[in-house]
């Protein structure tokens, strides 16, 4: 199985980010804008509209507020095709600023590659949505 793992200073405060990543359901409006088209949540799965329509279906494993740690699956609708699908985010403090770790586990090990290029694009954006809301003060600190 492989390991993805992406870590990233955000100029944040710490329970800001945990806010944005706790919030499963509004992906689409506050950690990816324009990346992901819109949001549902329906018990503990989580499905991600596209902005090509495309619907990926995840499992939300766990939301840990103690130690601000989301936990999520991938269940259907991965793109490139995966037979498992694991991931976490762990939002850290960083002095008065916070740290996003975002780790994933994948099968087939021949997928890692693109998965490893998506994912390390997606935290650059969800840095720059994150920073951008907190240095406007459109989101609560």
């Amino acid at each position: 199985m492989a390991t993805i793992r992406h870590e990233v200073a955000i100029k944040a405060a710490p329970q800001h980010i945990w806010d944005v990543i706790r919030d499963i359901g509004a992906v689409h409006e506050r950690l990816l804008p324009g990346r992901v088209a819109d949001t549902r949540i329906e018990g503990a799965e989580r499905f991600l509209t596209f902005p090509d329509g495309h619907i990926v279906r995840e499992l939300i494993v766990a939301i840990d507020e103690d130690s601000r740690r989301l936990a999520y699956s991938v269940v259907e609708g991965a793109r490139p095709a995966l037979d498992y699908h694991h991931a976490s985010f762990e939002v850290r403090a960083d002095g008065e600023h916070g740290r996003l770790v975002w780790i994933t586990d994948v099968l087939p090990d021949t997928v890692a590659p693109e998965i490893h290029i998506r994912t390390q694009f997606g935290i650059v954006e969800m840095k720059q949505a994150i920073e951008a809301a907190f240095s406007n003060g459109t989101e609560p600190s």
